[in-house]
């Protein structure tokens, strides 16, 4: 298989914060000190998760050089990990009442350190895909249940603001990832952006069970829908593999690729039928019914495809045809959090106030102009060049999540909300897994196309092709030296012209997403509502 990054990315764009579980049973607000380190465990928890979504986008490179594989087969550590993550998100409700919620988010955070240890130690990209999978999955909890556990710590008037501490931290994530992933690529060795992670989540663990073992209410039996879970497993993880060796296998000129196909689309029909049927679905699929959830996830998810797509090409673009090392193409693509934690706070304030579908209309041309912005770039591009549409994609960002979340969770009721949640963040965070293997899929046959054309124009009556050759000669190069340097050159050019290709492609889509979120009918007030509920 294939993962982000985030960005997410390049930083990954955060996750948005999904509706956590209802209490089953209610306990004092904590206080003083207690307060403190509860807000502070759970912090580092949910920082951990989102950081390891973008910290590896700036070492696919490195990742990919060390295990002897393309960028392009480096690029599965990313969405690995997030198809696992997809996969885990649902089982949260069950899971939860299976083991209560401090047990559950306790163990979650101790074998994604488990599974962060042995990433750092695989050998080879089998292995570490493999790892990655499992840190994907048993990190699917983790971020719902900080949440339920943040909330069930402050007292009700004070929840806006426990959600505001929360959103900093997952938007501070995304800035700190690229950086941290670089600098420690750069000067120390990739597996540490694994092993950084043990140490965190120990302390993590340790300090969230100390202060909230005696808040649980504990297990209880509850259905679990097996069939629907093996079918999800199924056509997911088969879609997945398919978009990932696509281009390896030539696509429908393979066996495999034709099997992995019809098993997906085979296993995607039994499971709309037998979710759509059973009595305890792990997906409610009767959600999409409503209007304004089918309408807000769809915006959300095609958008989150695009932008994750674009956040961990524009990294793999800028070390392996620009000349950046990791930490430079950290410092290019951080910055992405900045407007946003700036602008964010305003955005919850409002977005009970403001039309949601005007918010949202702010990040769709956003990302469009952003977009647009890098469409134009070329191989003389400079670092402030590049650094100014990052910047101003925070602002995108800061109008993204919080205004289509209202518009997801508009009109539903409190007992919908953890069953809307988690199939809006399924769908979220699988599209950002499948954007992620079409844009290095597109990429590169882009890329193709345009060698291919820039090599017509290299020939013996061409008289710049003729003087460049001669140029390189004179300085010293052999004939097939100076001929390599020249390919070297086009596959610059070609890759460039293929990323901004992409850019563009991008920029518009994001400009028709605008007239989808309007399709939607969020009831006056409802945002408020539906962000307070999550």
């Amino acid at each position: 298989m294939s993962a982000a990054v985030t960005a997410q990315p390049d930083a990954a764009a955060p996750p948005p914060p999904p509706s956590p579980p209802a209490r089953a049973v209610a306990y004092p607000p904590l206080q003083g000190r207690e307060l403190v380190l509860g807000t502070l465990a759970l912090s580092l928890a949910t920082f951990m998760n989102v950081l390891d979504t973008s910290i590896a986008n700036v070492s696919i490179p490195a990742i990919a050089g060390d295990m002897g594989v393309s960028p392009a087969q480096g690029t599965w550590v990313i969405t690995s990990f997030a198809v696992a993550n997809a996969i885990a998100v649902p089982l949260t409700g069950w899971l939860t009442q299976r083991f209560g919620q401090v047990r559950l988010f306790t163990m979650s955070v101790l074998l994604f350190v488990v599974a962060s240890w042995l990433c750092g130690l695989a050998p080879n990209i089998e292995l570490l895909i493999a790892f990655r999978v499992l840190q994907g999955l048993v990190a699917g909890p983790m971020i719902p249940l900080s949440q339920t556990l943040l909330l069930a710590s402050y007292p009700p008037a004070k929840a806006g603001m426990a959600m505001a501490m929360w959103g900093m931290t997952v938007l501070v994530a995304p800035v700190a990832g690229p950086l941290l992933g670089g600098w420690i690529t750069d000067n120390i060795s990739w597996p540490w952006i694994f092993y950084i992670n043990i140490p965190v989540g120990i302390f993590a663990a340790a300090l969230t069970w100390s202060i909230y073992h005696k808040r649980d209410p504990g297990p209880r039996r509850v259905p679990l829908d097996v069939v629907g879970l093996l079918l999800l497993v199924l056509f997911v993880g088969t879609m997945q593999i398919m978009i990932d060796k696509g281009k390896e296998l030539d696509w429908f000129e393979s066996g495999e690729i034709i099997a992995l196909t019809v098993v997906s689309v085979v296993s995607f029909l039994f499971f709309l039928a037998w979710e759509l049927t059973d009595q305890h679905p792990i997906v409610e699929l009767r959600l999409f019914a409503r209007r304004n959830f089918l309408t807000g996830t769809l915006s959300l998810s095609v958008a989150y495809g695009l932008f994750f797509g674009n956040v961990v090409l524009l990294p793999l673009w800028l070390q392996q045809f620009m000349g950046y090392t990791a930490t430079w193409a950290g410092l290019a693509t951080a910055p992405v959090g900045l407007l946003a934690i700036v602008l964010s706070p305003w955005v919850g304030k409002n977005v009970a106030r403001i039309d949601p579908r005007k918010l949202a209309t702010v990040a769709f041309v956003g990302f469009g102009v952003v977009l647009w912005m890098r469409s134009h770039f070329n191989t003389q591009a400079d670092f402030t060049t590049i650094l100014i549409p990052t910047v101003l994609q925070g602002a995108a960002m800061a109008f993204f999540f919080i205004p289509l979340q209202a518009i997801v969770f508009s009109g539903l009721t409190p007992q919908q909300m953890p069953s809307a949640a988690g199939l809006s963040n399924f769908v979220r965070i699988t599209a950002g897994a499948v954007g992620t293997s079409l844009f290095t899929t597109l990429w590169d046959n882009r890329a193709a196309m345009h060698h291919a054309q820039l090599v017509e124009a290299v020939h013996s009556g061409s008289a710049t092709a003729v003087g460049t050759l001669d140029q390189l000669m004179a300085s010293g190069m052999s004939r097939e030296q100076a001929l390599a340097s020249v390919d070297r050159i086009l596959s610059q050019q070609a890759y460039t012209l293929a990323v901004t290709d992409l850019f563009y492609l991008s920029s518009g889509l994001f400009f028709l997403l605008v007239g989808v979120v309007w399709l939607s009918r969020p009831a006056r007030g409802a945002a408020g509502g539906g962000g307070g509920a999550h």
